[in-house]
């Protein structure tokens, strides 16, 4: 049985459905389903059971599963960024990470997990997946991800288990995420409701307005190489996973237009004082480490996804992938 925790979030399900495109359907799905909807990222999907985040840690501390796990590939976690409850983030997406890694490691069972770029800060030791003891998240999110990069370094655990620092993704399957989800996803909506794109200012010299840089990957590349990690169990490590090119917010906004058919209107705005202090201005992934891996694949082409993206999935209003 392959375990995904995190299995009806955006990532996780998508995964989902690549490894059913695979063959591969005994699935257990950990998810914490609430009152949101994304439990619509399951229709269709074929598994063989879900069960709530913390029934799995219970059963999990409990030896409850014996040798049915396989693999365990954990991406569940908060991931909001301005999540300000520090103790929560500590536990869930810290100590939950290690209750998981302890149980998979004690039985040899092949544990893949998500990081994030968010573990990188501002990008003062640039962004290199070999370097780790330097680095300064710029928030508590960034910094519960860092912090078991480090304890899975400290245990010489990157010799076993695989780590995936996860830049910009953006996709189908993330129209529950609200704030947090893509600017793709928000653009589309934004202006099919008033025919503009609003971005925030910078505060930066060197960088005009819309110029800050991110590193835009499509969910639907990512998930390839993720079942290939869990196919070749000789890849180890903890790696990147961003196109290696970084591209403006301005060029992001014009491939939303373009792939709606509009001409673009982008207006400027002020950014939250609260983000100000955290906001990262330029990011872009070094993908040599996982370009050495037999697993690498070429990413697509920025304007190429987002198409894809609007036309063949928000156009349609096809929410889920």
């Amino acid at each position: 049985m392959i375990v995904v925790t995190g299995g009806a979030g955006f990532i996780g399900s998508c995964l989902v459905k690549e490894l059913n495109n695979r063959g591969i359907t005994d699935i257990l799905i950990v998810d914490r389903l609430g009152t949101s909807i994304k439990w619509k990222n399951l229709v269709e999907k074929r598994f063989a059971d879900v069960v709530h985040k913390s029934e799995f840690r219970k059963r999990l501390l409990a030896g409850v599963y014996g040798a049915e796990i396989e693999a365990i590939i954990h991406l569940g976690a908060c991931s909001a960024t301005t999540e300000s409850d520090a103790d929560y983030l500590l536990d869930n997406n810290y100590e939950y990470s290690k209750d998981v890694a302890i149980y998979a490691e004690a039985r040899n069972i092949r544990f893949i997990y998500a990081s994030s770029a968010a573990t990188y800060g501002a990008g003062e030791e640039g962004y290199s997946d070999t370097v780790f003891d330097t680095l300064h998240p710029l928030n508590m999110y960034g910094y519960s991800k860092h912090i078991f990069d480090q304890w899975v370094l400290r245990n010489g655990l990157d010799a076993r288990f695989v780590g995936i620092k996860f830049f910009n993704v953006f996709g189908p399957n993330e129209y529950h995420k609200g704030d947090m989800a893509s600017l793709v996803f928000k653009a589309y909506h934004q202006i099919t409701q008033t025919g503009k794109l609003r971005l925030f200012k910078s505060y930066k010299p060197e960088y005009a307005d819309g110029e800050q840089q991110r590193d835009f990957v499509y969910v639907n590349d990512t998930t390839g190489i993720m079942a290939d990690m869990l196919k070749y169990g000789e890849v180890t490590g903890i790696f990147n996973m961003g196109t290696g090119k970084a591209r403006s917010w301005n060029d992001l906004a014009h491939a939303v237009f373009t792939a709606m058919g509009r001409t673009a209107t982008i207006e400027y705005i002020e950014m939250p004082e609260t983000l100000r202090g955290q906001y990262q201005y330029f990011t872009q992934a070094t993908m040599a480490k996982l370009q050495q891996t037999r697993i690498f694949k070429p990413f697509t082409e920025l304007e190429d996804s987002v198409r894809d993206y609007v036309q063949n999935y928000l156009v349609n209003d096809i929410k889920h992938y």
